[in-house]
């Protein structure tokens, strides 16, 4: 190991406890958004409207 890794080493040291991969896990009840579109396809409505 260099000088400078050795220093960045001393320097750079932060005391954390380990966290494990299996530990690293998040859950949050959501509730999902009421569709913007209203259940309406825009696009089809939108041809037959101007283009049918």
């Amino acid at each position: 190991m260099t000088d400078s890794q050795k220093d960045l080493e001393q320097r750079v040291h932060v005391d954390l406890p380990r966290v494990l991969p299996e530990q690293m896990v998040v859950s949050v009840e959501t509730t999902l958004p009421p569709d913007p579109t209203g259940g309406h396809d825009v696009d089809t409505e939108f041809m037959i409207r101007h283009f049918g």
